[in-house]
């Protein structure tokens, strides 16, 4: 999707002093707001912004820096928003207009790299989150905006975000959508889980393949297992009453796809289904994060 830069914007960035166009001020615009995606094996589109070569390497899509053409230039087209979606993609807020006139100067000057003997600004090595014995949200962040948000955010590819499904941070994972997709200490019955797995369709992210690695998801996982404990390490409260729905195969007398619930008098059950056939639950959470079935019937 194109449109046309906002006005306002290109004014204020022709009216800004001209900014030193050079891979040091750039890079270091990069390292506050880019490189946390775009960086590694799975950056986005396999888009680079952690080194010079990275960048004019550009993406899967082609060059992202037009140096013969600096406004017509990708890069500058996202964090203009003359390209959707517009970057950071976990934004708002996006790039302030002193950063986008940076940005412009250093393409219109030929996007030079760093001078001879010095280096490009690297991301810091990643810790080993299960150093410490305790997983929080930041060891897991990367993995929901690598891989998540382009969908769901409010800066959603598809307009919304599906089901009001927002992934963008930690709240808005704990709020959910339109149902609960997180049961603290229960991953198999978290619909995160189900979908990055298969277990739940559509499979997730939705443009996939590739799909989550085995250690992502099992990162994923043990993050719910120990609470899906916040960046200060608290753990998330219970969704009660949060509603639950899964679609899947019978693996026991009261249990779906793994998932234990619960059968009570008020449970409404159309045909009741045996082990290994396809059911249909819905469910509601407990306060003691019980799963408590409201309806199942055979599929």
């Amino acid at each position: 999707m194109i449109r046309a830069v906002p006005l306002a914007l290109t004014a204020i960035c022709a009216a800004l002093p001209a900014p030193a166009a050079d891979w040091a001020t750039v890079t270091a615009i990069f390292e506050e707001r880019c490189i946390f995606c775009h960086a590694g094996e799975d950056a986005p589109l396999g888009l680079s912004l952690d080194s010079h070569a990275g960048v004019m390497a550009g993406s899967q899509n082609g060059p992202v820096v037009l140096p013969q053409s600096p406004q017509e230039s990708p890069l500058y087209g996202r964090i203009t928003g003359a390209l959707m979606p517009q970057m950071p993609l976990d934004g708002p807020p996006f790039l302030e207009a002193t950063e986008i006139a940076a940005l412009l100067g250093w393409i219109e000057a030929g996007a030079p790299g760093p001078e001879a003997g010095a280096n490009s600004v690297e991301p810091a090595a990643e810790a080993d989150p299960y150093a410490d014995g305790v997983i929080t949200f930041p060891e897991v962040e990367r993995i929901f905006l690598q891989r998540c948000i382009e969908c769901h955010s409010d800066n959603s590819t598809l307009g919304a975000p599906p089901e009001g499904l927002r992934l963008s941070s930690y709240a808005a994972i704990l709020a959910g959508g339109e149902r609960a997709v997180l049961i603290p200490g229960n991953p198999q019955a978290s619909e995160i889980i189900r979908r990055v797995e298969g277990l739940a369709d559509p499979r997730m992210p939705m443009d996939g393949p590739p799909w989550l690695t085995p250690d992502q998801i099992g990162l994923l996982r043990d993050w719910i297992a120990g609470g899906a404990l916040s960046a200060e390490g608290v753990p998330a409260p219970m969704p009660t009453g949060a509603e639950l729905r899964y679609r899947g195969t019978m693996t026991g007398e009261d249990e779906i796809d793994g998932v234990r619930f619960i059968v009570t008098g008020g449970t409404r059950i159309d045909e009741r289904p045996g082990i290994g056939q396809q059911a249909e639950l819905r469910a509601r959470v407990a306060p003691d994060g019980a799963i408590v079935a409201e309806r199942l019937r055979a599929r």
